[in-house]
């Protein structure tokens, strides 16, 4: 059955026509061309072929959608964005992510704080699925503390060597360059590291029980030299990866979104088929009660979502904003998870049907791009002025 949608609160009417037409045809080209391939790559743990893939992602403006028309996108605003990534998601985490990291990691780095060589060698090429990039902030021993991160770069006359490691990095093995972070004497510096540099060694990793269609993966640097015009040159401090953290995490509270109404219609078009008792499921208090719940809470990270995309577009949201988002949608969403998975019984464990896979790849999304834990600080400082990340012992 194709997918409908959810919207209990009309808020399809709140959106544009452009919005919408975006929103369609991401998800009848998503229906046509990537939902057959997922939940075997899901199941084998065989990355999808985002070299193959993203091309056409690219042609549909889904890959660089806010970027500027110079730059190889399409203008779009950020809800649309969101939309984007809703319906990505709603397919597997994977893709999302991807599209996540594209835009609002890698692109929105060196649309940010690149020179206009670096805008211009990457984000066309980026934005048409040409070319993969990469973002290497977390380390094995730095994930949510990122300015205790290890990775150094000194610069000498002939440009920058960096030694250090990056862990749990999308797309880490298919890359074609990594923006990564380091520190230096001038503090928190982004760096753009091309495929195939001496001393960089990207590696996939594999045994994951979460995102297993998504390239995954660890950036080595030892002794890696790069030249000096690589570094981003208007970096000051680690408020520059943080601020590509608020763009993606923007991502992935619409994301969840998709991941919580592919959860709910899978349960409802379930319960209405699946007779017990000599009635449909549907038919019973307590399956009625888990679907009400997930409607209700999917259509309040609605109406968050929105009202946040709106004021990323007027240029007033500001990052605990966006990090509410985050925390509630994916908390939505891993509920979403579980109830779908319970409705549907023993058939809940079954590939056969998306809320399992989705019941995994949502550990992950609750972890990165801060874990719910910090985003909870990240709220709790914004409103009593108190920072609570680190206690001295």
């Amino acid at each position: 059955m194709k997918f409908q949608g959810v919207d209990y609160y009309q808020i399809d009417e709140l959106l544009s026509e452009d919005e919408k037409m975006t929103r369609n045809l991401v998800r009848e080209f998503l229906e046509k061309e990537l939902e057959p391939l997922v939940v075997d790559a899901f199941h084998e743990e065989k990355p999808l072929d985002m070299r193959a893939l993203a091309p056409k992602m690219g042609e549909l403006g889904m890959i660089g959608a806010c970027l500027p028309e110079e730059y190889g996108g399409n203008g779009a605003n950020y809800v649309t964005f969101g939309l984007i990534c809703q319906e990505v998601e709603r397919v597997d985490s994977a893709l999302r992510s991807y599209i996540a990291v594209q835009f609002g990691l890698v692109s929105y780095a060196i649309f940010r704080y690149g020179s206009e060589e670096q805008k211009q060698k990457w984000l066309p090429s980026i934005a048409r699925g040409e070319k993969i990039g990469c973002f290497g902030l977390t380390e094995p021993n730095h994930g949510s503390d990122a300015g205790a991160m290890e990775t150094v770069a000194k610069k000498d006359a002939d440009g920058w060597v960096i030694n250090g490691t990056k862990q749990w990095i999308t797309e880490s093995s298919v890359a074609d360059f990594a923006v990564v972070w380091a520190k230096t004497d001038e503090g928190v510096r982004g760096f753009i590291v091309e495929r195939g540099t001496e001393g960089f060694s990207p590696t996939s990793q594999s045994r994951k029980g979460s995102m297993r269609a998504s390239d995954v993966g660890e950036l080595g640097f030892s002794d890696c030299r790069i030249p000096l015009e690589n570094a981003l040159p208007e970096v000051k401090g680690l408020s520059a990866p943080l601020s590509c953290l608020s763009q993606a995490r923007y991502g992935i509270s619409w994301g969840a979104i998709g991941m919580a109404m592919d959860c709910y219609e899978t349960a409802l078009n379930y319960a209405k088929e699946r007779e017990q008792f000599g009635a449909p499921i549907a038919a019973y208090q307590l399956v009625q009660e888990k679907l009400v719940t997930m409607l209700i809470e999917i259509t309040k990270a609605q109406l968050l979502s929105y009202r946040l995309g709106r004021l990323m577009d007027d240029g007033k949201a500001n990052y605990a904003q966006i990090s509410m988002a985050k925390k509630n949608n994916v908390s939505i969403a891993r509920m979403c998870a579980r109830l779908a998975r319970e409705t549907l019984g023993a058939n809940g464990i079954s590939l056969d049907y998306s809320p399992i896979r989705h019941m995994a790849n949502v550990e992950s999304v609750y972890t990165y791009e801060g874990t719910d834990d910090m985003h909870t600080l990240i709220l709790g400082q914004d409103i009593t002025g108190i920072p609570a990340f680190r206690r001295q012992l």
